[in-house]
């Protein structure tokens, strides 16, 4: 088996350690013999349609974000949503969620178009919203589970009519603070507010991403090859006890 990596904008967008989610990723294919390629995808550079199997796209400010929106009009962008049609999988957190929807408006500037996976937008407040984010969800193995992270966004996210939320927050903010919904996710895309890196003490949410990417090449593969997470796991829980004891 082989899996390639898009990894989008990785020298621009990489803020409070998003890389490590790249770095997880990879690490989790070795460790299942998984031929792993990463492909650097930055401003200028040209995406060719079925190339990357798992697309990943970090965080980054209103600058970067930018540069990115630009970059991605015209095929870029149709190409990125047709893999996403055709089953790769995908993950984009703060600033890559926010692109990845409809429409991003800083709250100072012009309106930045967004790729239109995501049946959202994003409007820019005044006020930050920091802190640790614990949210619910069964979207990922049809059971009920949490994941940990940091949120530091100033961008509130309207998900629309057709969108399904990640998941529901229980601590923190979420996708506007308002509605306690958290992320986004449309077939095997996903976007959310979950820094951290969110992938090594979510390790549910790399494997989830894995399949999804295998299954984009190979349809009749099921399963991943277990792993022993026994540690990932016990971080987690540390993380989420120590969460709700700070509240």
């Amino acid at each position: 088996m082989n899996l390639r990596i898009g990894y989008m904008y990785g020298k621009t967008m990489n803020i409070y350690g998003d890389r490590g989610n790249i770095l997880t990723l990879v690490n989790r294919c070795r460790w299942r013999d998984i031929q792993i390629e990463v492909i650097n995808i930055e401003v200028g550079d040209k995406l060719t349609a079925g190339e990357i199997d798992l697309f990943f796209w970090g965080g980054g400010q209103d600058r970067e974000q930018i540069l990115a929106s630009s970059d991605l009009k015209g095929d870029k962008a149709k190409i990125l949503r047709e893999s996403i049609e055709d089953g790769a999988a995908l993950l984009a957190i703060c600033g890559g969620y926010q692109l990845l929807g409809k429409y991003y408006k800083p709250s100072q500037g012009t309106e930045l178009d967004g790729v239109g996976i995501f049946d959202a937008h994003t409007i820019g407040s005044n006020k930050r919203m920091i802190g640790n984010l614990v949210v619910e969800t069964d979207r990922l193995s049809g059971k009920l589970e949490t994941l940990v992270g940091f949120e530091n966004h100033s961008g509130k996210t309207h998900l629309g009519k057709t969108a399904q939320s990640l998941g529901n927050v229980l601590i923190g903010f979420g996708n506007n603070s308002e509605d306690r919904t958290e992320g986004c996710i449309y077939k095997n895309a996903i976007g959310c507010y979950l820094h951290g890196p969110a992938l090594p003490k979510n390790p549910m949410l790399a494997d989830f991403l894995i399949l999804k990417g295998l299954q984009h090449k190979d349809r009749a593969i099921t399963k991943l090859k277990p792993l022993d997470d026994t540690l990932e796991l016990q971080t987690h829980l540390s993380i989420l006890e120590r969460i709700k004891n700070q509240r």
